[in-house]
C-alpha cells in the first residue's frame, strides 16, 4: 500500500455520490484501462457497476489506470494497484472484468495487470488467481489479439449476458479453473478462447477455426427494460455531465463504421422513460449528456430537448447527423452554452459519399452550419477521413473545396478539421479493404494543408500515422499478435516486437480476399458475411443502400 495511491483514491471517492461499498461473497473488479476521468465518462462502466452491485451475492469495485507518479510509486515500493472503494488489491478479487473500447488501450491492460501483480498470460494463472474477463466493443468485434491475456470475452451487451454468467460463476466458484471455463463457455454470448483452435495455412491465412459452439452476439431487445444513465456522480470526468442513453445501434449503413454493424439493430428508448431519467437527474443540477449513435435520429428528439430545457437543465449530445439535425436541437444546445458545433461529413466528394454510404449531402452540411449561425455559433469542428477505399487525390481536393465554400459562407467563423486515416474494421463492408500507405496519407494531408493554409481561421488536426497503423494492425489482428500484445505496455514496444517477430505488415494492413477466413469469423454478429461482401461491391459500384426500415431482412440481424 502506498501513501500517494491511497490518498488519491480517498480524495476521488470523497467527491463522488452514488458509489457502493458492500462485501458480497463473490467480488468483481470492474476495470477501465485508462485514467479515472476517461473511464467515468463511459456509460458502460456505470451500467455494469450498478448491475453487479444490485445482486445480493456479488460486490463490485472499480479500478483505473493510475497516473505516472502513482504508477512509479507502486513499482518502486513493490506495492500493488488498489480498488477505489475499499483500497483492496486487484489480485484479491474473484473476477477482474475489463471494459475495452479502443485498441490503443490494450497496452494499458498490460500495465494494469503488471501493477496489480496478476500474471498477464491466461495459461500461467492458477486456481488461486482471478478470472479475467473482457467486454466492450473491442471484445465484441475481434477478441483474438487479447486471447493470450483473457480467460473469457463478453460478446455483445452486458445487461443480458452478465446475469446468467454471474449465476454460473457463483454456483461453480469452487470448481477447478478448466471446468469453470467449460461451464461459462456454455453461457450465450461468452467466448472462451482457450477452447477455440485456430489452424493456419502456409501463407499465414487461417485454414479453419474450431470452437465447441458458435458464439453469437447477445443484445437487449427492449431498451426500456434496461434504463441506462449515470449512477455515480462526480465533477471529475471528461465531460462532467449526467449521461442518459437515448438509443442504441444504428441503421444508417455507413460502410466504414464498426459500431453501425456490431450494435445493430437500431433501438430507441421511449420518451417517457427518458423523461423519467431527466427527472431523476434534476437534483444533481448537472448538464444532461444524451448518448447514442446519432442523437438527431431519435424520433422525438425535439420533445426531449424541450423537456430538458423546461426542467431548467442544460444539455449536450454525443453526436448528431447533419441530415437530421433540427433548429430545436441547435437552439437547445446553444441555450446550454454550446460554443462549437461538431459535424461529421467524413468525405468531400459525391463519389465518396456513395462509396461510404454516409448519406449526408453538401447541402445537409451547409444547412447544419446555417442552423449554428442562426443560433449564434461561430466555431465549427468537422470530421473527415482520408485513405478510404476507392479514394483518389481528387476526392481529397473535394474536402478542401467544401471547406473553402463553408469559409466563404461564414467569413468570420472558425473551422477545425479533424482529418484522420481510414482504419478497416471487422464486421463492416470495408473489412476486406486495405489501409492506405504512409506515402499516400502524408501526401493527402500535405495537399489539404497547402490548399487551406491561406485561411487563418481554418485549423487541421490529425492523429499520428504511426498510432493509426498500430490501431489498424490490432483491429484486424489474429492470434499471432496475442503473445506480442501480452508483452507490450506501449505501442512502441508492440511495434518493436512486431518487427522482431518478422511478421508481414502488409498481411494486416493490405487488401483481403473475399474467401479469406478472418480471426473473428467464429463470432456471429447477426450480419451475414455475404451481405457485407455485397455492400463492399455496392461501394465499388457507387451504389447507395437505404437505411434500416420496418420489416427489413437484408443483413440478417432482424
Amino acid at each position: 500500500m502506498t501513501l500517494r495511491q491511497t490518498s488519491n483514491l480517498r480524495a476521488i471517492l470523497a467527491k463522488e455520490t452514488g458509489y457502493t461499498i458492500k462485501h458480497g461473497q463473490f467480488k468483481f473488479a470492474l476495470t477501465y484501462p485508462n485514467f479515472y476521468h476517461v473511464g467515468m465518462s463511459n456509460l458502460g462502466i456505470h451500467i455494469i457497476y450498478q448491475l453487479l452491485n444490485s445482486r445480493s451475492e456479488t460486490s463490485c469495485e472499480r479500478f483505473f489506470l493510475p497516473d505516472e507518479k502513482i504508477s512509479a510509486e507502486i513499482e518502486r515500493t513493490n506495492s500493488t494497484l488498489l480498488s477505489l472503494e475499499t483500497q483492496t488489491p486487484l489480485n484479491k478479487f474473484h473476477v477482474v472484468a475489463f471494459s475495452i473500447s479502443f485498441e490503443q488501450d490494450y497496452f494499458n491492460v498490460v500495465k494494469i495487470l503488471q501493477l496489480g501483480k496478476i500474471k498477464i498470460r491466461a495459461s500461467e494463472r492458477t486456481e488461486f488467481d482471478p478470472l479475467l474477463i473482457a467486454g466492450g466493443p473491442c471484445a465484441t468485434f475481434n477478441p483474438e489479439p487479447l486471447s493470450a491475456i483473457f480467460d473469457a470475452f463478453i460478446i455483445g451487451e452486458g445487461e443480458v449476458i452478465l446475469p446468467p454468467l454471474v449465476d454460473v460463476l457463483v454456483a461453480n466458484k469452487n470448481l477447478p479453473r478448466a471446468q469453470l471455463l467449460q461451464k461459462i463457455s456454455e453461457v450465450a454470448g461468452v467466448y472462451v478462447p482457450s477452447l477455440a483452435k485456430h489452424f493456419y495455412n502456409d501463407d499465414g491465412t487461417i485454414e479453419k477455426i474450431s470452437t465447441p459452439q458458435k458464439i453469437s452476439r447477445q443484445f437487449v431487445k427492449n431498451l426500456d427494460d434496461y434504463p441506462a444513465h449515470s449512477v455515480i456522480i462526480t465533477d471529475d470526468t471528461e465531460f462532467n455531465m449526467y449521461l442518459i442513453e437515448t438509443a442504441r445501434g444504428c441503421g444508417r449503413h455507413c460502410r466504414f463504421c464498426m459500431a453501425g454493424y456490431c450494435f445493430r439493430n437500431p433501438r430507441n428508448r421511449s420518451l417517457k422513460v427518458l423523461q423519467d431519467e431527466v427527472d431523476a437527474a434534476k437534483s444533481y443540477g448537472k448538464k444532461i449528456g444524451l448518448m447514442g449513435a446519432a442523437i438527431s435520429d431519435y424520433p422525438q428528439i425535439n420533445e426531449l430537448c424541450k423537456y430538458i430545457l423546461d426542467a431548467d437543465l442544460k444539455m449536450s449530445v454525443a453526436s448528431f447527423r447533419a441530415d437530421s439535425v433540427t433548429a430545436e436541437i441547435v437552439e437547445a444546445l446553444t441555450a446550454s452554452g454550446l460554443k462549437t458545433l461538431t459535424i461529421a461529413p467524413e468525405v468531400g466528394s459525391e463519389k465518396m459519399r456513395r462509396v461510404t454510404n454516409k448519406g449526408i449531402t453538401e447541402e445537409n452540411v451547409f444547412n447544419a452550419v446555417k442552423l449554428g449561425i442562426d443560433a449564434g455559433i461561430k466555431n465549427f469542428k468537422l470530421y473527415f477521413m482520408i485513405g478510404l477505399p476507392f479514394e483518389e487525390m481528387s476526392d481529397v481536393d473535394a474536402i478542401a473545396e467544401m471547406v473553402i465554400k463553408l469559409k466563404n459562407f461564414v467569413a468570420d467563423g472558425k473551422f477545425t478539421l479533424s482529418v484522420n486515416p481510414f482504419i478497416p474494421k471487422p464486421f463492416t463492408p470495408f473489412q476486406w479493404a486495405s489501409m492506405a500507405d504512409k506515402k499516400y496519407l502524408q501526401a493527402a494531408l500535405k495537399n489539404l494543408r497547402g490548399r487551406l493554409k491561406k485561411f487563418r481561421d481554418v485549423e487541421i488536426i490529425s492523429e499520428s500515422l504511426k498510432a493509426a497503423k498500430v490501431q489498424a494492425i490490432l483491429s484486424r489482428g489474429d492470434r499471432k499478435l496475442a503473445e506480442l500484445v501480452a508483452q507490450s505496455d506501449s505501442p512502441q514496444k508492440f511495434l518493436e516486437l512486431f518487427k522482431s517477430a518478422k511478421l508481414d505488415e502488409n498481411f494486416y494492413l493490405g487488401e483481403k480476399k473475399f474467401d479469406e477466413i478472418f480471426s473473428w469469423d467464429a463470432i456471429n454478429q447477426g450480419v451475414s458475411k455475404k451481405y457485407l461482401w455485397q455492400e463492399f461491391l455496392r461501394a465499388k459500384d457507387l451504389k447507395y443502400t437505404p437505411r434500416c426500415f420496418e420489416g427489413c431482412k437484408r443483413c440478417g440481424v432482424c
